[in-house]
């Protein structure tokens, strides 16, 4: 099992996700949690492609705080 922080941000109408242990690697959604749900998705499909290509797969290093000013 892997573990990777996605960033999910509100656009005009959408949210975006991303995450950046994975670069390239994207979804976006008209809710938050199709966002979320599209970009765990995408993350498998990225996975299995790295799988596939015989290539490493990347070790999630990122995390997030949230600072209250």
């Amino acid at each position: 099992m892997f573990r990777f922080l996605i960033v999910i941000e509100k656009g005009d109408g959408n949210y975006s996700a991303y995450s950046p242990d994975l670069p390239g690697c994207v979804a976006t959604g008209k809710t938050r949690e199709e966002a979320e749900k599209n970009m765990h998705e995408a993350i498998a499909f990225h996975v299995d492609g790295l799988k596939e290509d015989g290539l490493p797969i990347p070790e999630g290093k990122s995390s997030a705080v949230l600072v209250l000013v």
